[in-house]
Formats: C-alpha cells, sequence, structure tokens
C-alpha cells in the first residue's frame, strides 16, 4: 500500500517496462567502444546482467559520439573489482568501480534503490546519502530523465525501457521522471543539468519539468560549491555555453550563479565582450580544440572586476593596487558560490593583472611582456576586449605586430617615452678609510 502511494506521489507506473528490439531503435553493439563493450562481455560471463546506461545510450540514439561509456549491473564493486585486471573501487556516497582499458575507463555502477523512506535528507529535502543497492527497475526510477534512464544490452541488443525515454526522444522532449517539485529538492542540480541537456542535444523542456524552476532556484544555494563548479564547466564547455546561458535566463535560474548573466542584462559592453567570449569557445570545443577554463572564467568575470577596479580608482587609489584589491574582492565572492580551483584563480589574476601592461609601449617593457609565460593567452584576452569595443582596436593591431616583427622592426615601433623619467642615484664614492694610528 505504501508502495503504491509513493508510485502515485512520484507519478510512476507499477511495472511498465518495454524492451524494445533493434529492429525499432536502430542501435547495434557495434556502436560500442571496444572497451565497453569488453566490460560487459565480461560481466556477462561471470554470471551478472551488464548494461550500457544513460548518457552513451541517448547520445547514440541521437547519432552523437559519446564522450564516454558507462554500465550499469546486478554485481557489488567488491564483485566487479576481481574480474578486470585495472580496476579501482571509489567514491563515497556513491562506490563505483573504474576499469582502465588502455586509454579508456568504463565506469561501471551497481543497481540503486530510489526509496524516499530510507535516503538521508536535510531540512529542505535534498537527498544527503542513499548508497542502497536495488533493482534495475529501482535504478531507472532513481535517474534524472527519460532520456537518461534507458538502457543497451549489448548481448540482445534491445534497449530497456522503463519510463518512456525513447518516445521522449522521438518527440524531442526532455522530461523528469517522478514528480518534478520531489525530484528537484532532492537534488537541486537536476534544474541546471536539464537546461544544460536541453540546450546541447536541442530537446525542449517538457512543460511539467519546466515550470517549478523559477521558483525552486534559490534551492541552488544549498549545493555544495564544488558540485556547482563541475556542473557550470560541463555547461560552459559544452559546446552549447551561449545557448545553455540564453535558457538559464529564461528559466529564472541566472541569479547569483555568476555575475556574466546580470552583467548581459544591465551592461551593453559586458554583453558583447561576454557574448564574444561564449562564441569562441563553442568555436573551439565544436572544432575540438584545447579550451582554458581559466581564460573562460576570466572572461566571464572580468566586467565584475573592471567595474570594481574603477570604483575602487575613483575612490583614490593608485591604479595597480585597485585592480589587484578588485581582483581579490571578485575572487573572494565567487568562490564562496563556485569551488574555482585555486590553480584556475592564479591563471586568472595572470591575465587580469597583465591587461594595463599592454597599454606600455615604450622602452623594455613590451620586450618583457611579450617573454611572460601567459602572454599568449594575456593577448587573446586583449583581442576580446578590442572586438568588444571596451579598448581601441590600434593596441590589438600594435601587440599582433610587435609579437611577429623581428628585432629591428619591433624598435622601429616602439613609442617615445612620455612619462616623466626617473632620476638615476647617484652612487656615492666610498671614501678611503682613515688610517688606523701606529701604537705608540
Amino acid at each position: 500500500m505504501i508502495k503504491r502511494f509513493i508510485r502515485r506521489v512520484l507519478g510512476l507506473s507499477a511495472n511498465h517496462v518495454e524492451r524494445v528490439p533493434r529492429q525499432r531503435h536502430g542501435l547495434a553493439r557495434d556502436a560500442l567502444s571496444p572497451a565497453a563493450a569488453k566490460v560487459c562481455a565480461v560481466l556477462r560471463e561471470a554470471g551478472f546482467a551488464s548494461y550500457v546506461v544513460g548518457g552513451a545510450v541517448r547520445d547514440l540514439l541521437l547519432g552523437i559520439v559519446p564522450t564516454d561509456f558507462d554500465i550499469a549491473t546486478d554485481a557489488r564493486p567488491e564483485q566487479v573489482k576481481p574480474l578486470f585486471r585495472r580496476a579501482l573501487i571509489i567514491g563515497r556516497r556513491f562506490r563505483l568501480v573504474h576499469v582502465m582499458m588502455g586509454p579508456e575507463t568504463v565506469e561501471v555502477s551497481t543497481f540503486r534503490a530510489a526509496d524516499p523512506d530510507t535516503a538521508e535528507k536535510d531540512e529542505h529535502g535534498r537527498v544527503l546519502r542513499d548508497n542502497v543497492f536495488g533493482t534495475q527497475a529501482e535504478d531507472a526510477r532513481r535517474r534524472d530523465f527519460t532520456v537518461n534512464a534507458l538502457y543497451f544490452d549489448p548481448a540482445t541488443e534491445e534497449v530497456v525501457d522503463f519510463h518512456g525515454g525513447l518516445a521522449d526522444l522521438k518527440k524531442r522532449v526532455l522530461r523528469v521522471i517522478g514528480e518534478p517539485v520531489t525530484r528537484y529538492r532532492e537534488d537541486p542540480i537536476r534544474m541546471l543539468r536539464g537546461v544544460r541537456l536541453s540546450a546541447k542535444l536541442g530537446l525542449r523542456l517538457d512543460a511539467a519539468t519546466r515550470e517549478p524552476i523559477r521558483e525552486l532556484a534559490p534551492l541552488m544555494e544549498r549545493v555544495p560549491p564544488a558540485r556547482l563548479f563541475d556542473e557550470m564547466l560541463k555547461l560552459l564547455l559544452s559546446g552549447h555555453a551561449s545557448a545553455c546561458l540564453r535558457q538559464l535566463r529564461e528559466v529564472g535560474l541566472h541569479k547569483g550563479l555568476l555575475p556574466l548573466l546580470d552583467v548581459i542584462l544591465e551592461q551593453p559592453l559586458g554583453e558583447r565582450f561576454v557574448t564574444l567570449a561564449l562564441a569562441q569557445t563553442d568555436e573551439r570545443v565544436l572544432a575540438e580544440r584545447p579550451v582554458s577554463p581559466a581564460f573562460l572564467f576570466a572572461a566571464l568575470l572580468w566586467h565584475e572586476v573592471l567595474a570594481a577596479w574603477r570604483g575602487r580608482e575613483a575612490r583614490g587609489e593608485r591604479s595597480i593596487p585597485a585592480l589587484e584589491n578588485a581582483m581579490d574582492e571578485v575572487l573572494d565572492t565567487q568562490c564562496a558560490k563556485l569551488a574555482i580551483t585555486r590553480k584556475l584563480t592564479a591563471t586568472m589574476r595572470e591575465v587580469w593583472g597583465m591587461q594595463p601592461r599592454f597599454e606600455l609601449r615604450s622602452g623594455q617593457r613590451p620586450y618583457r611582456l611579450v617573454e611572460a609565460p601567459r602572454f599568449r593567452m594575456a593577448y587573446d584576452f586583449l583581442a576580446l576586449r578590442a572586438a568588444s569595443g571596451e579598448v581601441p582596436a590600434e593596441f590589438e593591431a600594435w601587440w599582433r605586430a610587435f609579437q611577429a616583427a623581428d628585432a629591428d622592426t619591433r624598435k622601429a615601433m616602439l613609442l617615445p617615452e612620455t612619462g616623466p623619467r626617473k632620476r638615476r642615484r647617484r652612487r656615492r664614492k666610498k671614501r678611503p678609510a682613515a688610517p688606523t694610528p701606529a701604537p705608540a
């Protein structure tokens, strides 16, 4: 009776499961990576169930090459590990097994239960711990969206569908499993993930899935900063960052995540700068070129730094100390919300700190700047500022030409010194020591 009540509250069917043959979905075992196929085969030979699950199945059905493959099984972690030469049990909240085969790492998880009565929650309904093993049906029920709850059986080439994920993929709809408010309270990150997946995959958020997000947006403040940072990084490096951030604003999730969205709403110059930064990032990701998270976060937070810097200068602080203090102020605020790593913030500070040095184009300063370790990243940042109209285009053109020029051309390009010349201190000649009087 209690189980029936829970199913009714979560909007779940009693025992509906559909095993869809290959003829209806078109996915073959050959589409799997060699490592994923091998892991499934080893588990099956040992007498365990094994399915490719989640994003890999979803992407393959959409014609997208997955970045990784996850396996779900009824074997416990301690039963999985001995089956493979290179395997490691990881995790505290969820114990998983990472199986390493050549350059590929396959994540193997045991079916888990989704029991709202036994899961440990905080006062807002967020699940803190629910590391309980269960059946495949329970495992499907605890997943976030229907399109992520599809299981592919390599042995039979069937897709096991508990929640109508195949139909939703066909309709290009993203729908949360169960009652949306309850699922978002259990894990507020699901709201952010829903926005990212809908933008990345070109899926439409189901009306019931979308409707509570604006009201429940404050729950994001209770998400641990490290988890929020990881999810924001996935969003920004998805290759569809511009679409993701537009959608964040549309559903009401933008406030408090990053100042960049408030900048977009309030400052036309900041909007152009951020839009260019995101467009360049998307272009690089889709072209499979490397992207620096430090550069991206430096771009997204730059106008917060710039505003704080100008404000401090207006209050009488000297320019460079004002910039240093502005960087501290912005990073302290952001690191309280997003656990941006120290390595990233150090690089961001270097890029920001080099911007005033681009204005100095006389003497030995340009030579020293070109030799700086982060010069190329800082120059790209300057080019972004010039493209958005924040600084004169001639700055970027001068530095582009200077770094490519030979020694004679560089010397001819230098501007004359305009500031007051420092007076060179004369070295005082040491007076010869007085002779020591001879002893009497």
